[in-house]
Parts: structure tokens; C-alpha cells; sequence
């Protein structure tokens, strides 16, 4: 039998016999599609072993929300954070690389990632190939590739999934999709949803030079699968990664996984024919300050075809160019009657046009909604409007207590426990990262998308294939 090696160094702080384990865990299951382990099966009563990877931030809230069950290990590649989080929980193992938490934590049973979002996807994947149930930050995963990935590893070995848009725990949103697929509005034909978003800095590029790394930072497991480039001071750690198309997804894909929910479930949107976006100016390294990205759905299941538009950023302001002003918002013909009630424009929102009627949802994880039915001089909060009262329910409600962000990590806990899936497990929620990910890709790619869903390629431009899957660093194959 011959041989095809090829030769690459491991990752720093990576062993021989560590790489060879996650390896041979990756390859059995991509190459036969196979089941190779399924997760344990535990108790209503018993409590889950939790590893956590990414401490700091959305990671030490994940892990609060969790703490009712086993905190077991907490992985973080800074070893301040870790120690912060240590303190609290100081019965976890502590590590600085998620490999190795995942080869010697054996008794785990379930996963979080909390890491920047180039990482979400090998984490998770790694940890369901070895048979535990994963929550995930949004955006689930960085590229289309990635979330298409997730989708059938969860599927594959059986385990319980959910992703961090915390608002699909909450009974507003589940009440919106009822109302809108009860067909009260009508035909859908558009859909618009704005951000105010980035928060952050971005529309720069590449600072020259480099600064000493932080003793306490492992840069290189940091980078993990992106390509290397030198540490410079507040420019990529701590929370100003998202804007860097190398670790983040921008605007787009931070919030449109909370603010596109609902009219993505509500419409069961599907793969898009077109994407087409125009910003105020991107290179190839950080995303736009201002975007407005077209999706073009076909008609499907007895529905109408959709325009959908996303909006975020605005102009830069003048005390701050890398800041924008967040006026970057659908037009006064759609927003009319959202001023005429509040006075003026939210920073975030999303609206629903139909034939029959309007929906405006006024905050990002579509929580509340109002209606105005055609012939109405205006909005209504839909609890107060006879023609939703009338409209049964038909989505199961988040039972457990808390608020919106606790409820949606407890429901994943009791999927963990034989319950129902989570109403953000990764069948709804990869699908839905997938969509949202495809504005990036013509963000980057620079013209309209000609998109073949099931096939993950333009097919007008062979050139978006590198955004749809990209090229890791040797050593970091997912």
C-alpha cells in the first residue's frame, strides 16, 4: 500500500500523541459517517459534566447560567481569565487548550463554546465526534461550510444541541412565528432588519509592526486555525476580534442570528437564489462600517417569494471615524408607522410586510411584536390585538424559570436529560447560520451571488468558494 503523507508542524503546546487522538476521533467519523461514540445517558435528577472552552465573556455567562450542574474543566488561552474563573469555580480542572481538556476529561458530558468565532465550529466538532452535547455561542460557526458541517454532526451521533440566541427562548418570538404562519399578514413578500451594530472597531486595516504577547496570552492556540499574523496591543484581544474577517463575521453575523430569527423560522426561508450587497467600503481584512445586503428567496411550500434586507452601521462619526452613528435603517416608507408610534426608529428592528397586514418587532430577540392589519391607522401590541387572540398556539413554550438567557441554557440542559431538542438545536440554528453567513460571503466577494443552497457555490462566481470554506492553518484541520 503506498502512502500519501504530508508533513506540517503540530500547533505549539500540542503533543504528538494529542494531535493523533482528536485526529483519529475527526477522521473515523468523516470518513465512514459513522456513529463513533454517543453521549451517556443521564437522569432527569442527575447533573451533567461541563467543560467550558472560552471563559471570558458570553463563555462566563454560559457557564453561570450552567452552574446547577458539574462544572468539571474551564479552558481558556488566557491564563488571567483563567484564573478569574477559577476563583468561582474551584473545583474545575483548568487548561489552555481545548484538546487536551477534551482527551483528558473523560467523564464529560457536554460542551460549551464561547470562543471567538473562528473557533466555534472545531470546538464543537471535535466534541461531538467524541459524543457531547454542545451549546455554542452564536454565530454558530464562521462559514457556510462549517455550519452545513455542524448540522450533520449533530445529527450524526445523536446529541443535544443549542445555539446562544438566547431570544428563541422567549414566548414572544414563539408567538410571532405562530401569527405569521397562521397566514394573518398574508403573503410575506418583504422583510426588513437593521443593527446597530458594529460596536466595535472595524472598517480599518492591518495595523503594521508588533507588540510583545502578553505573558499570560497563548497567541498561536488564540490564532488557532487562522492563518499567522504578529500580536499587536488592543487590536484583536481582548473583544475587538469580530470585526476581523480572520475571527469574526462582522455586523452581519453577530446580531442577525438574534434580530433574523424570527422571520427566518416564521417564513421557513430556505436557501436564498440571490445575495447581493453594497458597503461604504471593505478590504481584505475587517468588515465594512456600514452594509445593506439583499436576499432574494423563491417561492417555496405555498409561499410567496421574499425580498429580505439586512442594514447595519451607519457614517463614521467625527470624533471616532473607526465608530459609526448606527443611522443606516430601511426607508421612511417602511419605518412610517414605527415613527408615528415611538417617535423614532430603533437602533435594531425588524419588519415583516404582507399583503394582509405588517409585523415590527422593536428590540433583537423579537421578544415583543406589533401588528397593523391593512385598513389600520396603526401599530398594535399584538397581545392586545382581537386578531391574534384569536389564533391558537402551536409552538411548545419554554417552561423553566429565570430570565430569557438562563431558560434557553436550561432547556438545552433538560435536551441533554432525554428532553425535547432545544429550539435553537443545530438543525434550526446551523441552517439559519448558514443563510445569514452568505452575507459575508458577498460582502467579501464583491458582486451578486447566482447561489446553488445545496450545492454551497455561486455558480456566477467561482471565486466566493474560498469565503464559503476556508483554508486553515496545517495542524488545524477540522
Amino acid at each position: 500500500m503506498t502512502s500519501n503523507k504530508k508533513s506540517f508542524a503540530l500547533p505549539s503546546g500540542f503533543t504528538r500523541r494529542q494531535f493523533i487522538y482528536t485526529a483519529a476521533a475527526a477522521g473515523a467519523a468523516a470518513l465512514t459517517g459513522c456513529v463513533t461514540t454517543g453521549p451517556r445517558r443521564i437522569a432527569a435528577n442527575d447533573k451533567l459534566n461541563i467543560g467550558v472552552v472560552g471563559a471570558s465573556g458570553k463563555g462566563s455567562s454560559d457557564t453561570d447560567h450552567c452552574a446547577g450542574e458539574n462544572i468539571m474543566a474551564l479552558c481558556d488561552v488566557d491564563a488571567k481569565t483563567l484564573a478569574s474563573r477559577k476563583e468561582k469555580y474551584p473545583k474545575a480542572n483548568t487548561y489552555s487548550d481545548w484538546r487536551v481538556m477534551l482527551e483528558k476529561e473523560k467523564t464529560l458530558d457536554a460542551v460549551i463554546v464561547a470562543t471567538p468565532d473562528h473557533m466555534h465550529a472545531m470546538v464543537a466538532a471535535a466534541a461531538m465526534r467524541l459524543g457531547k452535547h454542545v451549546y455554542c455561542q452564536k454565530p454558530l460557526v464562521q462559514t457556510v461550510y462549517e455550519a452545513r458541517l455542524l448540522r450533520k454532526l449533530a445529527k450524526d451521533h445523536g446529541v443535544a444541541t443549542q445555539m446562544g440566541n438566547q431570544g428563541s427562548a422567549e414566548d414572544g418570538l414563539r408567538r410571532a412565528v405562530e401569527v405569521v404562519r397562521a397566514g394573518l399578514i398574508g403573503q410575506v413578500n418583504e422583510v426588513h432588519v437593521w443593527s446597530n451594530r458594529p460596536i466595535w472597531p472595524q472598517g480599518m486595516d492591518r495595523p503594521a509592526g508588533s507588540d510583545p504577547v502578553p505573558e499570560t496570552l497563548d497567541w498561536d492556540k488564540w490564532l488557532g486555525p487562522a492563518k499567522f499574523r504578529p500580536y499587536k496591543k488592543d487590536t484583536y484581544h481582548n473583544f475587538k476580534w469580530r470585526g476581523w474577517q480572520d475571527f469574526g463575521t462582522g455586523a452581519l453575523g453577530d446580531m442577525a442570528c438574534h434580530t433574523a430569527n424570527m422571520p427566518f423560522r416564521a417564513l421557513k426561508l430556505g436557501y436564498p437564489t440571490e445575495v447581493e450587497a453594497s458597503s461604504s467600503g471593505i478590504n481584505h481584512e475587517t468588515y465594512p462600517l456600514k452594509s445593506k445586503i439583499r436576499f432574494q428567496f423563491p417561492a417555496r411550500e405555498g409561499l410567496a417569494p421574499v425580498s429580505f434586507w439586512w442594514y447595519d452601521g451607519g457614517n463614521p462619526r467625527p470624533d471616532n471615524p473607526l465608530v459609526h452613528d448606527g443611522n443606516n435603517k430601511p426607508s421612511k416608507q417602511v419605518t412610517a408607522e414605527i415613527e408615528a408610534m415611538t417617535g423614532s426608529v430603533p437602533g435594531s428592528g425588524c419588519v415583516l410586510i404582507g399583503d394582509k397586514g405588517k409585523i415590527f418587532s422593536p428590540d433583537d430577540y423579537g421578544s415583543r411584536f406589533y401588528l397593523q392589519m391593512k385598513g389600520e391607522k396603526e401599530l398594535t401590541e399584538a397581545k392586545n390585538h382581537d386578531a391574534v387572540k384569536v389564533i391558537p398556539q402551536s409552538i411548545p413554550r419554554n417552561a423553566h424559570q429565570g430570565g430569557g438567557d438562563e431558560r434557553h441554557h436550561l432547556e438545552w440542559i433538560a435536551a441533554c436529560k432525554g428532553g425535547p431538542a432545544g429550539y435553537s438545536d443545530f438543525s434550526i440554528a446551523a441552517y439559519l447560520t448558514e443563510i445569514i453567513l452568505l452575507g459575508c460571503v458577498a460582502l467579501r466577494t464583491g458582486k451578486r451571488l447566482d447561489w446553488d443552497g445545496p450545492n454551497m457555490r455561486a455558480t456566477n462566481a467561482p471565486e466566493a468558494a474560498q469565503f464559503v470554506k476556508r483554508h486553515n492553518r496545517d495542524g488545524w484541520s477540522i
